[in-house]
């Protein structure tokens, strides 16, 4: 898994690529939220329109990072989820806990 890191209209914008299946990648992607709640940043959209495959551990570091961004009084929110992976959301009931978007810009716009 690969992420990117960008910022627009005052969120920070996670794009991940490739598979995302847990592991060594979940404590990445914890220390980077840290790292954004340090700076203040607490509004973030994970952009899944890059992510090939997501499993159940895949969807644990989601579910870490969105009580993380809770904890700071912020939020993570998801958007272009492929429908694969909203299959995977609606199965697991998860589809209730993110708030998801098809586009990056209706993300964004959530937050206004």
């Amino acid at each position: 898994m690969k992420t990117n890191v960008s910022e627009k209209y005052g969120c920070a914008i996670i794009e991940l690529k490739g598979n995302v299946m847990g592991g060594p990648s979940t404590e990445e992607f914890s220390d980077l939220l840290h790292s954004l709640v340090d700076e203040g940043k607490i509004n973030v959209i994970v952009d899944l329109g890059k992510v090939k495959f997501m499993n159940s551990s895949g969807l644990g570091m989601l579910i870490g990072g969105l009580t993380t961004m809770k904890k700071a009084d912020g939020d993570l929110r998801i958007c272009r989820a492929d429908n694969k992976i909203e299959s995977l959301l609606v199965v697991t009931k998860l589809i209730t806990v993110f708030k998801h978007y098809k586009t990056l810009d209706e993300a964004i716009k959530s937050y206004e």
